[in-house]
């Protein structure tokens, strides 16, 4: 048994178990790509055809690694056959692997005439869907609600498999009815398009197997065995596409993390993968719990941590790995401290050896990065932001512009917020204003101008009056963007966080110059020269600053957990409930588990939030771990701290 050779008895019992139903509990780094790949040759060993295979992922990214790691297993074992006689293998193509998306549209292609479409339809991206949506809100004549925010509640309901009629049935709220004539308008366009939307290819391609029970079998018969990799991701359509393939057999393998459920927020349905038994009984349950990656005392703090949740499956990763350093915690006075020390940390460990790309840099909300790029770049270590750079985020962009606009009436400044919040000032309407010609205006465009001329206005005299942070402060309120973010409950949250670390970082430019006005020019420089730094996103040898959630699936040696504070992480929202709570610690326990050598924790005591430093209390999961297990950091410098009112 060749192929088996390498697996630990946990593995080669998943690889083995090819007949009804297979739940892999797959630990943190416990190879379950590997079990997966490993089990699709297995299959074929056995007799059936690679085509006969059907393989879903989360990504093109990962289906399209585990496509060619698949391949490469089935091409170095061609040709052997089992002890017991089974045929002999060609590979003449290779199992279907794809996303859940991919396979959606497949369907979909496949049956373009039963959805009443006279071609395969064309498929929007998000840009093409969120162009529609402002095109909705501008023909209703309304800018109360932002039109990424109606998108991201149109995803979230049709992957709850919530039709527009039932979501329009059930609108107590002006808000919800709003959103709903909005759908209406979307899907009417999309229609005539002859085109759908990424989240419409699951919700079609679901209906049409539903009621077309011919679909259902051709399928079933072209794909008898079906693995879904991080089967805890499944929102309420996935995880029926996903049942309704499986034929009567039930020739189903479902590998995933119940401790790495961390999509939540975004429809992830964490009963899916606890109630897999039941849906198809008379399944085996193997865990998959030694990890490779991790070092002894890295894998203690994460037990530590998650054992504390109740929604989940009784799991303990163990490793053959040495026993490994101690977690280093910190206790920074401020965010700049905390900076400087995972700055500090970085460059003596780069110093001594250890390449840039072996770290990373992780904290729960983007808003944080701002300090650690400035340390980082002051320390002249290369590093790279996993995602959106502070000053690349549109709202911070949006503020910036309002400023310039109204000092320099520079055109791209003009032009990126004339229409923020929604004005109803069109292209042709904005290249006049831009060419001069506002007296060929009708009337009533005019009046819109002239109103975003006072605004500016206003925004210009203020600089002369108000240091940086307070003006941005104004820009926030008087522009109208602070109650639009207010609005928005799907990312206005986080645009808001995001704008108040642009008054922070400008309240350093508070006293730099003898005006107002000089100052917030060279805060406006500074910014400037900050967004500039594309080069660094060239770099390959690079420390890496993400979000905790953009680090699921990665690993690195050196991990930097930042920001362990009360309200932060765990990140604290209004309403949230205990399941909330509980994807706190699955995040928590994600975050320790990318480490393979070493893990540095830090807080800060107290947090600037909008101009205001504020104290904070340590994360309630720092004292989850057991203290054998961290080693406390003295800080740089110690001295005495006089706090004048």
């Amino acid at each position: 048994m060749e192929h088996l050779k390498g697996l630990n008895e946990a593995q080669k019992e998943a690889v083995l178990c090819t007949k009804g139903p297979l739940l892999v509990l797959a630990g943190a780094g416990a190879g379950k790509t590997r079990v997966i790949t490993h089990r699709i040759l297995q299959i074929v060993r056995e007799g059936a055809a690679p085509e006969q295979i059907l393989a879903i992922t989360f990504t093109n990214k990962a289906a399209g690694e585990m496509r060619e790691r698949t391949l490469n297993l089935l091409e170095r074992f061609q040709g052997e056959t089992l002890n017991q006689g089974s045929p002999r293998f060609r590979l003449n193509s290779g199992p279907f692997v794809s996303t859940f998306h991919s396979l959606g549209l497949t369907i979909i292609k496949e049956n373009f005439r039963s959805f009443g479409f006279k071609r395969t339809p064309a498929v929007y991206d998000r840009a093409d869907s969120l162009r529609i949506v402002k095109e909705a809100l501008k023909a209703m004549g309304t800018d109360e609600i932002e039109p990424r925010a109606v998108l991201a509640t149109l995803s979230r309901h049709k992957g709850d498999d919530i039709s527009l009629d039932e979501f329009a049935a059930n609108a107590e709220y002006s808000r919800d009815r709003l959103i709903a004539a909005v759908w209406q308008k979307y899907q009417k366009a999309l229609s005539e398009d002859q085109a759908l939307d990424f989240d419409d290819l699951l919700v079609r391609a679901v209906a049409l197997l539903r009621r077309e029970p011919s679909v259902r079998e051709t399928l079933r018969a072209r794909w008898p065995y079906l693995h879904i990799d991080e089967y805890q991701d499944t929102n309420k359509i996935q995880a029926e596409m996903a049942e309704m393939l499986v034929g009567e057999e039930k020739h189903i393998c479902a590998v995933g993390d119940i401790d790495q459920t961390i999509y939540g927020w975004r429809g992830a349905q964490i009963a899916n993968i606890l109630s897999f038994e039941k849906k198809f009984p008379g399944g085996r349950t193997i865990l998959l719990e030694e990890n490779y990656r991790s070092t002894k005392t890295i894998l203690a703090a994460a037990n530590d941590v998650i054992t504390k949740n109740v929604f989940r499956r009784e799991k303990n990763l163990f490793t053959k790995n040495r026993d490994g350093e101690q977690l280093s915690l910190y206790q920074a006075f401020d965010e700049v401290d905390e900076a400087h020390f995972v700055a500090r940390k970085i460059g003596e460990m780069v110093a001594e050896g250890a390449a840039p790309e072996n770290f990373a840099v992780l904290y729960r909300a983007n808003f944080q990065s701002r300090a650690i790029e400035e340390a980082l770049l002051a320390a002249e270590v290369p590093y790279q932001v996993i995602g959106t750079r502070f000053f690349e985020r549109r709202e911070v962009k949006d503020a910036l512009s309002f400023v310039r606009a109204a000092l320099y009436e520079t055109p791209p400044d003009v032009a990126r917020v004339i229409n923020i919040p929604a004005r109803g000032i069109g292209k042709v309407t904005l290249a006049k204003v831009l060419a001069g010609r506002e007296e060929t205006l009708p009337a009533s465009t005019r009046a819109k101008v002239a109103q975003f001329r006072a605004l500016l206005m206003t925004i210009k005299e203020a600089a002369e009056r108000l240091p940086p942070s307070a003006l941005i402060r104004l820009v926030m309120v008087e522009s109208g963007m602070e109650a639009l973010y207010k609005q928005d409950k799907i990312e206005g949250a986080e645009r808001l966080e995001n704008v108040r670390e642009l008054v922070n970082l400008a309240g350093r430019y508070d006293t730099l110059g003898e005006t107002n006005l000089e100052r917030t020019e060279k805060f406006l420089e500074a910014a400037a020269l900050a967004s500039d730094q594309d080069e660094i996103k060239e770099e390959r040898n690079a420390v890496r600053l993400m979000t905790v959630h953009a680090s699921k699936g990665l690993e690195f040696p050196y991990v930097f957990i930042t920001g362990l504070e009360e309200g932060l992480f765990p990140y604290e929202r209004e309403g949230d409930d205990a399941a909330d709570k509980e994807e706190e610690r699955r995040l928590m326990y994600v975050a320790l588990t990318r480490a393979e050598k070493k893990i540095f924790l830090s807080f800060a005591s107290y947090r600037t939030v909008f101009g205001s430093k504020n104290p904070t209390l340590p994360s309630q999961f720092l004292s989850d771990i057991s203290d054998n297990l961290l080693l406390y950091e003295a800080p740089e410098r110690i001295g005495k701290t006089i706090y004048l009112d």
